[in-house]
């Protein structure tokens, strides 16, 4: 695995409140048929918010949307984001959405208020996901925001629940070895 970067650097794609998992990160059918395939996501996610999203997002870029973002307790979005490389940062998001980005890995910072008003669609941002610092190199602006709780940082570094299990396991068979 590569080393796991806090800090993300890239252009902001902004929305707005009340961004749906199903038919806004991604289309509903994908949740249905229970898709976790990164390959197959990737091409759909925000596809029915901005056509072309996955061709002009980066690795590096940062998601930063409103209140309730990602309502339902959904994965498939959470796959495509973290597959493209991407942050999330957010006003606030239901508790089951939360747990579902961070189970696949995906460095979030929520809840924030405001913090639409810190940024505008296209900025480049850098957000250190560790510290919770967030500089919007467009307006030479800086604040702080709630950084990722430590106690959440390994889960993240380790791609979400399954890494960490994975690792997890391999610590104890390789101490029960020694």
């Amino acid at each position: 695995m590569s080393e796991f970067k806090w800090v993300m650097r890239g252009r902001c794609h902004k929305f707005g409140d009340d961004v749906p998992h199903a038919g806004g990160i991604v289309p509903a059918h994908f949740i249905t048929a229970r898709e976790t395939d990164p390959e197959v996501l990737k091409p759909h996610l925000f596809e029915e918010l901005r056509s072309g999203f996955s061709k002009r997002c980066r690795p590096g870029d940062i998601v930063v949307a409103g209140k309730r973002f990602g309502m339902g307790p959904k994965v498939p979005g959470y796959i495509a984001m973290r597959a493209h490389g991407l942050g999330l940062v957010c006003e606030s998001m239901p508790v089951q959405a939360y747990r579902a980005a961070l189970g696949e890995g995906l460095p979030v910072l929520s809840p924030n208020p405001g913090v639409l008003d810190l940024c505008d669609d296209g900025d480049l941002l850098e957000v250190d996901f560790s510290t919770g610092v967030f500089l919007n190199e467009t307006r030479g602006t800086s604040t702080r925001l709630a950084p990722v709780p430590a106690a959440l940082r390994e889960l993240i570094t380790q791609g979400g629940t399954a890494g960490w299990l994975a690792h997890w396991w391999r610590s104890e068979r390789d101490s029960a070895a020694a």
